[in-house]
């Protein structure tokens, strides 16, 4: 994680080809994709400058250069707030306000864990590095949270170490590359804390699969989507889920498992709540 930011301008570069940005081909090339060059050519600033910011040298970055060089690597909007994450570090970048907080907790508010508890849906909360910091009861019967020590209760670890998780979500190399992409642009807005870079070196480390798509510098937003799981007890849950940033506490997420009525992935819900006399 040392230079984050030229790894992630290097891995955006290489996957557009000049013609797909109006430049001739001209040489050969030794890598895919732009040259340094060539990205300088299309945000207009000089050679020397960019590949001092690929090199994480480059300081005072305008929003004018940041915006220009997003541009030319047609970044999308999560990745354009990495970029501006990388580059300067801080809470707020200018005219791009990026949600951090100066000061984090991993306590959720009492009233959020009423909100949980009154939910009938499946329902958790999530801090940073994807931690699970709460859930309520039907969240626990759907993920297992209470089964598993306090201190490894995180979302990334659980996937990449955990032999079970290739079961449990049938789907896993897209749930696989859905956590690295957000796990990425969580570790961009918090570059100085230690135990996200903690958690990155030990997936890497006993990941292969994790270590390859970190590389690949992937960002993504965590909104909403589809999440399909195979359950020891009920079977296929076909799950949609909702996700909330918390006021107040921004590095908090409330997610939030969704059946549409009359579903069987409902009817499952229901069983499963039935079985443990849960209300949902």
């Amino acid at each position: 994680m040392q230079n984050d930011l030229g790894d992630f301008l290097r891995s955006r570069r290489s996957r557009i080809q000049p013609a797909d940005a109006g430049l001739r081909e001209y040489g050969r090339r030794r890598v895919p994709g732009l040259r340094r060059e060539e990205v300088a050519q299309l945000a207009g600033v000089s050679v020397d400058y960019y590949i001092r910011l690929e090199q994480g040298r480059g300081k005072h970055v305008s929003d004018a250069v940041l915006d220009a060089v997003a541009r030319a690597l047609r970044l999308s909007d999560p990745e354009r707030l990495h970029l501006y994450a990388l580059a300067r570090p801080v809470g707020t970048v200018d005219a791009h306000p990026t949600t951090v907080s100066s000061v984090y907790s991993d306590t959720v508010h009492p009233g959020v864990r009423l909100v949980l508890d009154a939910l009938t849906a499946p329902a958790f909360v999530l801090g940073r590095r994807m931690d699970v910091l709460a859930w309520n009861g039907l969240g626990d019967l759907v993920s297992g949270f209470s089964r598993v020590p306090a201190a490894e209760r995180n979302q990334a670890r659980y996937l990449f170490l955990d032999p079970a998780a290739p079961t449990f979500y049938p789907d896993w190399e897209m749930v696989a590359a859905e956590t690295v992409a957000f796990l990425r642009r969580d570790a961009g807005l918090h570059p100085d804390d230690p135990r996200v870079a903690a958690l990155v070196a030990e997936l890497s480390a006993r990941s292969a699969v994790f270590a390859r798509l970190w590389a690949a510098h992937p960002i993504k937003e965590k909104t909403r989507g589809a999440k399909l799981i195979q359950h020891a007890e009920v079977g296929r849950l076909e799950l949609g889920y909702e996700t909330l940033a918390l006021p107040g506490d921004p590095d908090q997420l409330l997610v939030v498992y969704t059946a549409a009525p009359e579903s069987s992935a409902a009817a499952a819900l229901a069983r499963l709540a039935d079985l443990h006399s849960v209300t949902a």
